[in-house]
């Protein structure tokens, strides 16, 4: 007989999130499993230059410290926890974490999942004939010209089950997938194997929809002046039945809402397009169904899954230089011509110094302004160099410019002054054959348990996902002008350096005419800044919504590019704000 769902509550969706979640989550409605999301790429790469500095760290600090007040409430609750937590050292947490459960006087048992880490292999894989190609250019990983410091594989999630069937109580794995840390829990629980493709999937999708926390109860939402207690919206649960389709809920006593709309906005967050690859199993995306199914409560209906794909995708991160950066203000009028001259005053002094200089203005002021801050447009200023020493002229540079530069230049004099360059990290996406990198879950007596893996991978033709650019047929307009924010919702992410932005209808009425409008050829004229990069569109007719990935937008990656917007996280509201024929 299937078991119950298994509830699946997440205290965290990234390294800085509410540090209070865990108390707020056992102090909520009843979960199997607690889980905990902390690595996002740009995450990586910062983890990355302390790991490197001290091998006994690399992994998340913050967790251990959110986690340790509440281990007697976990034992007697028998809550088991799932957490990537352990960053580059899984198994150095696991150890801080046995030392003070034994302190407190517990029983738990902390388990942790290795394999991912093969910065030490990729000699290996060069003379096996493995070129680690750049994702988006193709280029070889030998030709990068630096030095890699980290590079890790995205994990599936039987790793983590087989921890938790050994018995474990606590599981701390380095980089697996986001949704790995709900798929896991859900193949133990129930007792899948890796062909259970559907029942995975579903569990994926259910994954993707929680791991980032109140992204799912109406954070980083579009409406989210229709959200109650947004002040401090609650973390999402996530309900996962026997054949995988699930309901997203929340803690009743906390804040936010969980709706068609919010559950969309995560769905379409950091997607490929309608197959949505996963180590565990492909996820069909436009077979996703949703339905509101009572208050706070959105079931996602059976989904369907097919095999894996036979690659694994590889995050690899090399130092590539430093950066210094200052936020300077000028206040109108002639404020083009005062940035002018800001770019050019800079330039004489660090032209031939500095690898990059770039000089952003950010908005612009009003006209007629009521008082001295509708006037004020900040500017962004920053450099980068392959070494420090060239960017120590920085700040001579910025702060020689007071009296010789344009008339009220000035910074913030309550802000701290930047003194130093900080390390600028890169990023490099790239894929291995799957056999290449098993993992493993080690348990606390050093029993080590493989994970099982698929009968058979996906075809090329299985995962292909052709873009639809959206020229068939004409846009059902009325004539007038109209802020496509007003009819739509979008979330945006990056991947690399591709920024994703997914935009739907929340009334059905208005589906045809976002599909017919929406055009790759009308993304383009709308977002300008993308007129150089490769745009990829899709459609997810079930969902309303079209997704578009802007190749490119973010560089080579949000932990390296020098946009303000680094990770690409408001080019969906900017393409809200843009007017479009209206239905």
């Amino acid at each position: 007989m299937p078991r119950n769902p298994i509830r699946i509550g997440n205290f965290s969706g990234y390294l800085g999130d509410r540090f209070t979640a865990i108390d707020e989550a056992l102090a909520g409605d009843p979960v199997d499993v607690l889980m905990g999301d902390y690595l996002a790429e740009v995450t990586l790469a910062a983890l990355a230059v302390g790991y490197r500095k001290d091998a006994s760290g690399g992994y998340v600090a913050y967790f251990l410290r959110q986690l340790e007040p509440h281990l007697a409430t976990i034992a007697e609750r028998g809550t088991k926890v799932v957490t990537n937590a352990g960053g580059f050292n899984p198994s150095g947490l696991a150890d801080a974490l046995r030392e003070r459960i034994a302190a407190a006087g517990l029983s738990l048992r902390v388990a942790h999942v290795e394999g991912d880490n093969v910065l030490d292999r990729l000699g290996e894989f060069h003379t096996e004939g493995h070129g680690m190609e750049h994702l988006d250019t193709g280029a070889p990983l030998k030709d990068w010209g630096v030095e890699p410091i980290a590079a890790n594989s995205y994990l599936g999630g039987f790793g983590i089950a087989a921890a938790l069937a050994g018995g474990a109580d606590i599981v701390v794995t380095g980089r697996v997938t986001d949704a790995s840390l709900t798929a896991g829990p859900a193949a133990w629980w129930h007792g899948w194997t890796p062909d259970d493709w559907d029942a995975l999937a579903g569990a994926v999708t259910a994954g993707h929809v929680i791991e980032c926390g109140a992204h799912a109860t109406g954070g980083n939402f579009s409406g989210f002046t229709q959200v109650p207690g947004m002040v401090k919206c609650g973390f999402p649960i996530g309900e996962i039945a026997a054949d995988g389709s699930s309901v997203i809920t929340k803690h009743a006593r906390d804040g936010g809402m969980v709706t068609v709309d919010t559950v969309t906005a995560q769905l379409v967050y950091e997607i490929q397009g309608p197959r949505y690859l996963n180590p565990d199993a492909t996820v069909h995306l436009d077979t996703v169904t949703l339905e509101q199914v009572g208050p706070d409560r959105v079931a996602i209906g059976p989904v369907t899954g097919s095999p894996p794909p036979p690659t694994a995708k590889i995050a690899v991160f090399a130092p590539i230089g430093y950066e210094i950066s200052q936020m300077l203000f000028c206040t109108s009028p002639n404020v083009a011509e005062k940035v002018d001259l800001l770019r050019e005053q800079l330039r004489a002094q660090l032209e031939g110094h500095v690898d990059q200089l770039d000089v952003t203005p950010l908005g612009t002021a009003a006209q007629d302004p009521s008082d001295q801050w509708e006037a004020t447009v900040p500017i962004r200023v920053i450099a980068t160099a392959r070494d420090p020493e060239p960017l120590r002229r920085f700040v001579p540079a910025v702060g020689s410019l007071y009296l010789q530069g344009f008339p009220g230049f000035h910074h913030d004099g309550h802000a701290q002054r930047v003194s130093e360059p900080w390390p600028r990290i890169d990023y490099w996406p790239a894929l291995l054959p799957a056999e290449l990198v098993p993992h493993r879950a080690v348990l606390d007596d050093g029993t080590v348990l493989d994970a099982p893996v698929t009968s058979r991978f996906a075809t090329v033709e299985e995962i292909a996902q052709p873009p639809q650019d959206g020229s068939a047929g004409a846009p059902r307009a009325g004539g007038g002008r109209v802020m496509l924010g007003d009819l739509t919702y979008a979330r945006a992410g990056d991947k690399g350096g591709n920024s994703n932005v997914g935009i739907w209808a929340p009334d059905p009425a208005h589906w045809e005419w976002l599909r017919t409008t929406l055009s790759t050829e009308k993304i383009r004229e709308l977002l300008p800044e993308a007129k150089d990069c490769e745009v990829v569109r899709h459609e997810l007719p079930h969902l309303r919504a079209v997704h578009v990935v802007l190749k490119g937008l973010l560089g080579t990656g949000g932990s390296s590019n020098l946009r303000v917007d680094q990770i690409g996280k408001s080019v969906g509201e900017y393409l809200r704000s843009r007017y479009v024929t209206a239905p």
